[in-house]
């Protein structure tokens, strides 16, 4: 796919892309090949099969994050055109996500709608900055134990959240937003379960399941949600309703305006924004990653969080909340023929028309229908076969997957990813600790040769084959900080005991700092001790970092192999 990306002539290496190159979005580059009529009409069928689905998911996130239903829809439409215009990935869909329901609906409680917005509008603004300082690429480094953990504890944050609903519950009180209060609440509230509501969960969750089993082709949500719909205002049951919690969904959308700003409001929802920010990019380029196994393309990284962050700023300028990319969405548009990122377009112009066409009609949907959508939604995010293998492979890995699902269900969605991060690189580092040896060099076995095979022979020389005053260690693997002290320990102990000391770094792919510095020290002893300090093997890199520290002569000489290293002690040795 980059067979005409421009090569350095110096190098012969691909020319590094210029900045106009990293942040052209993707819908210009779709332009460019030739966009026709046939292309066209694919994007707008991916864009309505989108809309279909998205239309459901979109007020039952709202609902579920503690806002009006319309909420959501204003987030997709205008989120979704955003994403569609400015995007890094081809077939991406931007929109509102489960993932975020537990912290939308936290700030809400804490810092009602205006602050949610607020947040929302300096997340955006984190996000572009994070694009334009190059980060995306570094979301690849989040542990796949924490993306399986944090996703399986939202999973069931949400659906904790949809109890209430689902069985049509009647709460004294505020619903408490901690896991344990709410199932305690929610456990004194079971003598008021509501068999209508219970009796519209069962039929939505079941058309939802059979549908897409049987009729894998079909809107399943949007037939659920219909279905429960028409049975409720039939059968007249007893069940809140969109019209009845809510009084219906506007027919248009608002007039952009700011949000209140004030120093010490931004500096209370700063952390707030940050969350948003961090899952925000995190979901999207999980997401890009997932549409590009699908599709063999290849998005960018920090175009995409450039676009996702202006989404986000166009969304709290029409009263929306947090924008991210959707996988399931994503996917469902590639798999109904998308040719680019048009058909993200169209998934919002046609939510558009929906509200407002049908807006009346919204007001007919019951909540536990919506509800019903959300568990399922909330049953599938869960990586069933992901989870059960991280906790069989190794008990690092099942330690991260577990403290980061904990955290995120009994603490929160940031502290969860964070202490998830931290552990995960500890484990990391005392791997890759563990893989750094120091041994007396030893050439490596070989298969056997007849004696006609074995080149050049020269006469037996035991005064080079035992030469008692050369020693020569090998370090092999990345030598890093996390190594540092098992490694100055054996040189310590070996530096000073023969007239020459070889160190072979041929085998060193990377050295940090902390790792210069124990090199620069064994040299250092070296030299006081009268011993010869050869480095052999070492790569331009790693003779830069330990140049950088000192490590020239006269403490040290450096040799492109052992046999040249053994070539420079011999001529050095005084006749």
């Amino acid at each position: 796919m980059n067979q005409n990306r421009p090569r350095s002539h110096e190098t012969g290496r691909e020319a590094k892309p210029s900045f106009a190159e990293l942040f052209t979005p993707k819908l210009v580059t779709v332009l460019r090949e030739g966009y026709h009529a046939a292309q066209l009409k694919a994007d707008i069928i991916a864009g309505l099969t989108v809309a279909i689905v998205a239309l459901p998911l979109s007020m039952a996130i709202a609902i579920a994050s503690h806002v009006p239903p319309e909420y959501g829809l204003f987030t997709a439409i205008i989120g979704g055109t955003i994403v569609g215009l400015l995007g890094g990935s081809r077939f991406q869909i931007g929109g509102p996500a489960g993932a975020f329901i537990v912290l939308v609906a936290s700030t809400v409680d804490r810092h009602g709608i205006d602050g949610l917005i607020l947040a929302t509008l300096m997340a955006g603004i984190l996000m572009i900055a994070a694009g334009y300082l190059r980060l995306g690429a570094y979301v690849k480094f989040i542990p796949y134990p924490v993306t399986v953990g944090f996703t399986a504890g939202i999973a069931v944050i949400i659906l904790s959240s949809q109890i209430h609903d689902l069985f049509g519950l009647t709460l004294p009180g505020k619903e408490p937003g901690e896991f344990l209060a709410r199932l305690a609440a929610l456990a004194r509230a079971a003598g008021t379960t509501n068999p209508a509501a219970v009796a519209v969960a069962v039929l939505t969750i079941g058309l939802i399941v059979g549908l897409k089993r049987w009729r894998p082709s079909w809107p399943g949500l949007l037939i659920a949600v219909a279905a429960a719909s028409l049975a409720t205002a039939v059968f007249g049951l007893p069940v809140a309703t969109i019209g009845t919690q809510f009084g219906g969904i506007p027919r248009m959308l608002p007039e952009p305006s700011l949000p209140a700003l004030s120093v010490d409001r931004i500096i209370d929802l700063l952390p707030d924004a940050a969350s948003f920010a961090l899952l925000g990019a995190i979901e999207s380029l999980l997401s890009a990653v997932v549409a590009d196994g699908m599709t063999g393309r290849r998005h960018r990284s920090n175009c995409e969080l450039v676009a996702q962050g202006a989404a986000n700023i166009g969304s709290a300028l029409f009263g929306g909340f947090c924008v991210t990319g959707l996988i399931a969405r994503t996917a469902t548009n590639i798999r109904a023929g998308a040719h680019g990122p048009a058909s993200g377009i169209f998934h919002s112009l046609f939510l558009l028309a929906f509200m407002l066409v049908a807006a009346p009609l919204a007001s007919y949907i019951p909540l536990a229908a919506l509800a019903a959508v959300l568990a399922t939604v909330a049953w599938n995010m869960v990586e069933k076969p992901a989870f059960a293998a991280l906790i069989r492979s190794s008990r690092g890995d099942a330690a991260v997957l577990i403290v980061t699902f904990a955290l995120v269900v009994l603490r929160d969605l940031t502290t969860g990813i964070v202490v998830g991060f931290a552990l995960g690189a500890l484990l990391f580092i005392g791997r890759m600790a563990r893989s750094v040896a120091v041994e007396a060099h030893a050439p490596p076995a070989i298969d056997d040769l007849a004696d006609t095979q074995n080149g050049d022979r020269v006469a037996y020389d035991p005064a080079t084959a035992t030469d008692p005053d050369t020693v020569i260690y090998r370090i092999s693997g990345a030598f890093f900080f996390g190594a540092a002290a098992t490694v100055a320990t054996v040189l310590d102990r070996i530096a000073d005991q023969r007239r020459n000391f070889i160190l072979d770094c041929s085998a060193v792919p990377f050295l940090d700092s902390t790792a210069a510095n124990v090199i620069a020290g064994a040299a250092r002893k070296a030299h006081r001790a009268g011993v010869h300090f050869v480095i052999s093997g070492t790569t331009a890199q790693t003779r830069r970092m330990l140049t950088s520290h000192g490590v020239k002569a006269p403490l040290a000489t450096y040799a492109a192999t052992i046999e040249e290293a053994r070539a420079s002690l011999a001529t050095a040795q005084p006749a």
